[in-house]
């Protein structure tokens, strides 16, 4: 058996059946770990949807902010944005299956020595305490109270972990930290405007992964989420997010031996939103 992490699809539907083709995906031995991001602002995510669940127990799939937002502007708790593919999806006669199917997904996967997320992990969480914070925003995701939870659930306060938060202000700051961080301070502080590139950030800011003494150093993070960021294979991370979307290409590794797979943007989206 060989586990595939895949960095972000945004509905880059061709590029992923490729993808599949080149690592020779067998579904009733390989595994499939996809960082999020499955739909938007590309062409093809309504197929992104359907084909992912298709694959069952073979493919696991964290939330990330692209996924969240579908979920809330079915609810009406958003409104879809200018630069929004999803009109498909919403329109879609298996609509309400696949949604329901999307609510059941994770915030994060733990399996081994290695983590999977969208966007991070704030330098204050062990492994054992991200995935347990995760666990109570998929129970609210899941819950009978979803549709509220989604609409509180948009904001940038507060913008670092304090146990004693609760209610949605607590469940806001997890969804930020797994699906929108980027940088943060050594506090743990985040910051959600910036989403360029290393040397152009925000002086009192770093990457999340350099912060020294983060509590999951000791596990290896997958994620994707930071286009500019690019591919970085390191001995405790590894970021995929190499912007297919944007005429980058798909990345896939293979986490036994870290062989990495690429296919290349087959039509690019004309500029990063």
């Amino acid at each position: 058996m060989a586990v595939y992490a895949v960095g972000d699809i945004q509905g880059c539907y061709i590029e992923l059946q490729q993808m599949l083709e080149q690592i020779r995906f067998d579904p009733a031995q390989d595994r499939l770990w996809l960082v999020g991001d499955l739909v938007n602002r590309g062409p093809g995510s309504l197929q992104v949807l359907r084909l992912v669940r298709s694959l069952g127990d073979s493919a696991i799939t964290v939330l990330g902010n692209h996924d969240l937002h579908l979920l809330a502007v079915a609810e009406g708790a958003a409104e879809l944005h200018r630069t929004d593919t999803l009109d498909e999806i919403l329109a879609a006669p298996d609509r309400d299956e696949l949604l329901a199917w999307l609510r059941q997904q994770r915030l994060v996967h733990a399996e081994g020595d290695y983590m999977l997320v969208h966007a991070g992990l704030l330098p204050q969480w062990s492994v054992k305490q991200a995935a347990s914070l995760a666990r109570e925003v998929e129970d609210a995701l899941r819950g009978p109270d979803y549709a509220t939870f989604l609409a509180r659930m948009y904001g940038n306060t507060p913008h670092a972990w304090d146990d004693d938060l609760a209610g949605y202000k607590r469940l806001r700051v997890i969804v930020n930290a797994f699906t929108r961080m980027r940088i943060c301070t050594l506090q743990g502080e985040m910051e959600f405007r910036f989403k360029g590139e290393v040397e152009h950030i925000p002086e009192g800011y770093l990457p999340w992964f350099e912060v020294p003494d983060r509590k999951s150093r000791k596990a290896t993070v997958i994620f994707g989420h930071w286009s500019a960021l690019g591919l970085k294979v390191m001995p405790n991370v590894i970021a995929l997010d190499t912007g297919c979307l944007w005429g980058g290409p798909m990345t896939a590794i293979r986490l036994e031996d870290r062989q990495l797979f690429q296919v290349s943007c087959k039509n690019p989206v004309a500029q990063n939103w």
